[in-house]
């Protein structure tokens, strides 16, 4: 981030004044006069929300020596450029528990906010699955590590279970370096507090804890059974809550599988439809066909056409209740259909086609005159590829309009105007 030099300094003494001290205020001046502030205009006791979200931004900023030194030379702007808000990331009632032992109310009674705790990340992991594994239903085990409380120090680090504010942050557990980059302008970086690393606190080397290192978790092995449910789709989430990794003063995160079907050979599968494709012969296609289809579970479908059917070729064929189980109603299914293509023969002998015009039925147009045929142009046919007869014509036809742009540059543009 960067921010104006001292010649563009935005004010410097609003927090001062929320607090009601001079500028000369000490750490100790400045904690009695919030604490004063604060009880008076607590919500709990009818005090205005945003003048207490006021004085413990104030407050937050001028108690950090980092923090104040930045604000005192170049204002809440510096600050809010390199820290996003101008200390105001943290929640205010949690500032002001802190003055009566953690969460404590002066008011009596429960506090009607109370103290937040942090929410730990979720942890993600993608489960790969067969098709196969969400039409029967199946339980895959996996083994995961993830961080657990010491159960030797209770997530505290240290073997008497105290702690100091690290004297490096304040507490924080973020510090802000700044450096001139250039005439009148300022570069702030924000960071994790390396005496501390993020924590905030420091533990006495001789009082750490001989298990977590003063770490205050520990790696754990755990072993999860996932349960996949007959019919669950691509992309669908099972969710172990609470189980992610822990950590101290925070509420654990969950661990996530997400559902990912891996392609099947055979079978496509769209919701809770299931398709197939199948190639007949033009004998098969016009004289009746059956074949035996092996379904995801194993089981023989004898799949025939009705007597005198003739299957068209790209036709589609539909059985119910052969599609995938739906999910949490496995008892139900879609549908299973069957996608046909008729492959036809290369050529044919002039006794097939004799015999074939024999029982297939005559066309139904008028058949054309020899003197007729002698007044038409003969024509030659030949193979393609039509997708890439398709292609090669768009190219050919850019590569035209590029070259008549190089030699009328804005023709277009005229015979627009010309039409306007």
């Amino acid at each position: 981030m960067f921010g104006r030099g001292p010649s563009r300094k935005s004010d410097n003494t609003k927090f001062y004044e929320i607090l009601g001290v001079p500028k000369t205020a000490s750490p100790e001046d400045l904690k009695k006069a919030y604490k004063k502030a604060a009880i008076k205009n607590h919500p709990d006791k009818g005090g205005d929300p945003e003048k207490f979200k006021e004085l413990a931004q104030a407050y937050e900023v001028l108690s950090d020596p980092e923090k104040r030194e930045i604000y005192d030379q170049y204002g809440e702007d510096a600050l809010k450029e390199g820290m996003g808000g101008g200390g105001g990331g943290h929640d205010p009632f949690d500032i002001f528990s802190s003055f009566f032992g953690g969460g404590g109310n002066p008011f009596g009674g429960g506090s009607s906010r109370g103290r937040r705790q942090r929410r730990g990340e979720d942890v993600v992991h993608p489960l790969k699955v067969s098709l196969e594994d969400v039409y029967l239903g199946t339980t895959k085990k996996l083994s995961l590590s993830r961080k657990v409380l010491c159960s030797k120090c209770n997530g505290k680090g240290s073997k008497s279970g105290a702690s100091m504010k690290c004297g490096g942050c304040q507490g924080s557990g973020m510090k802000v370096s700044i450096r001139q980059v250039g005439p009148g302008m300022i570069q702030q970086m924000q960071h994790a507090c390396n005496d501390c690393k993020g924590t905030g606190e420091t533990i006495n080397d001789r009082d750490r804890c001989p298990q977590c290192k003063a770490e205050k978790v520990v790696s754990e092995k755990k072993v999860l059974e996932v349960n996949v449910e007959k019919g669950m789709q691509h992309n669908q989430k099972i969710t172990f809550n609470g189980q992610a990794d822990e950590a101290p003063d925070t509420v654990t995160g969950d661990i996530v599988f997400v559902i990912q079907q891996k392609e099947h050979p055979k079978f496509k599968r769209k919701g809770d439809d299931l398709f197939v494709e199948h190639t007949l012969s033009l004998t098969e296609a016009l004289c009746g066909f059956q074949f035996v289809l092996t379904h995801l579970d194993k089981r023989q479908l004898l799949i025939k056409s009705s007597p005198g059917e003739v299957v068209k070729p790209d036709s589609y064929k539909a059985i119910s209740d052969e599609g995938m189980p739906i999910y949490q109603r496995p008892f139900m299914k879609g549908k299973l259909y069957i996608h046909f293509t008729v492959e036809f023969p290369e050529s044919l002998s002039p006794d097939q086609t004799k015999a074939i015009e024999a029982v297939l039925p005559k066309p139904t147009k008028a058949a054309i005159s020899d003197m007729e045929i002698d007044e038409c142009e003969e024509t030659t046919l030949h193979d393609v590829n039509i997708e890439d007869e398709m292609k090669r014509k768009a190219q050919a036809q850019r590569e035209a309009y590029d070259d008549d742009e190089d030699e009328h540059p804005g023709g277009a543009q005229r015979v627009q105007c010309a039409q306007q």
